[in-house]
């Protein structure tokens, strides 16, 4: 089972390496068609600021409660 936080930080990976795939410095070789579709995929992507807006209305699908909770329990062992 996918928890809210999981899924929040899938988001923001894909992000991160839909980003990549556009600096040819840090992604090498990469097709020029691919560049495009990261950049055109990119061009209507959720930005954080959304993410959070959405996490606070739906925080069962894309909440971070949980994270913070495993982070304040792993704190505490």
């Amino acid at each position: 089972m996918t928890l809210p936080f999981e899924r929040k930080r899938a988001v923001t990976n894909t992000e991160q390496f839909l980003k990549g795939l556009l600096d040819p410095k840090e992604t090498p070789r990469v097709p020029s068609s691919v560049r495009r579709e990261a950049a055109s995929l990119l061009k209507h992507y959720p930005r954080a600021h959304e993410m959070e807006v959405v996490g606070e209305k739906v925080p069962n699908i894309f909440g971070d409660d949980d994270l913070k909770v495993l982070t304040q329990r792993n704190k505490s062992v």
